[in-house]
């Protein structure tokens, strides 16, 4: 079982920026995949941008705005998001996916609010 710890939420004033931090409670290079999610209520949840060995993957509203950073010597799971709008108002949350007998598990993290206020 891997638990995840997601931080770095809050209050941002539009046009500002975010910066969330994930932590899984194993060594971050036992998971080769991991991705930054959000979720507005009545909403379904979407993906904001996922780090694989190969490539980093961005969604459109967030290319151009979004950086995911894997930091192995942190243990960490970093997303910046840059120009916030009322728009990205969400909770944030962070997965991880292990493969365990040979297939892929995934484990979520409690998420992180963020609230972009005009």
């Amino acid at each position: 079982q891997v638990h995840i710890v997601e931080s770095g939420g809050g209050l941002v004033q539009a046009g500002g920026s975010l910066r969330l931090s994930c932590v899984p409670s194993v060594n971050i290079r036992a998971l080769p995949v991991m991705g930054w999610y959000r979720q507005t209520p009545g909403n379904e949840r979407e993906e904001v941008a996922t780090t694989t060995p190969m490539i980093n993957l961005y969604s459109d509203f967030a290319k151009g705005r979004a950086t995911i950073t894997r930091d192995n010597a942190q243990n960490t799971l970093w997303l910046t998001m840059d120009n916030l709008t009322p728009e990205d108002t969400a909770i944030y949350t962070c997965k991880a996916r292990q493969i365990y007998d040979d297939k892929w598990v995934d484990y979520w993290g409690q998420g992180t609010q963020v609230t972009v206020s005009t």
